[in-house]
């Protein structure tokens, strides 16, 4: 995983641009990590979780802070895991086959950016190890994002 991580680092520091940045960082998520059906990036603009760039099936676009688990993991600003969501009280349904995700909260020098979010179609991917890998990679984009 570290090397993935070190050819994430070299391909995002070649712009200085928010989009850019995001829509690679969604597009080497997606081609590198297997069993995913959707990345991507969800970001904070007027009290609401607005739809960024991503890979995978069309999205929801507004997010309610507090709703789901992108609005409640940037409302509760944590890390939120989740094996199954069809267990996840308030689950938003963008894609039907999505059975597990992984929702980072994006914050720099306290301001908020966004979340990054990871769908799957397998019961419980995101092991700690892959968490790992994607805390690690958020950190990378914390960065770089400019804000």
């Amino acid at each position: 995983m570290e090397l993935l991580l070190q050819s994430a680092e070299a391909l995002l520091k070649e712009t200085k641009n928010n989009v850019s940045l995001l829509s690679n960082a969604s597009a080497f998520i997606k081609a590198y990590v297997p069993d995913l059906n959707w990345a991507g990036f969800y970001l904070y603009e007027q009290n609401k979780l607005i739809l960024g760039p991503f890979q995978g099936l069309p999205a929801c676009v507004e997010i309610d802070l507090g709703k789901g688990v992108c609005g409640t993991s940037y409302e509760k600003k944590e890390i939120l895991n989740v094996p199954d969501v069809h267990d996840f009280d308030g689950h938003i349904a963008c894609d039907s086959n999505s059975n597990s995700e992984l929702v980072i909260p994006l914050f720099k020098h306290g301001k908020g950016i966004g979340v990054m979010d990871i769908d799957s179609p397998v019961l419980n991917r995101f092991d700690s190890d892959l968490q790992h890998f994607f805390e690690k990679l958020s950190e990378i984009i914390i960065d770089l994002y400019e804000i």
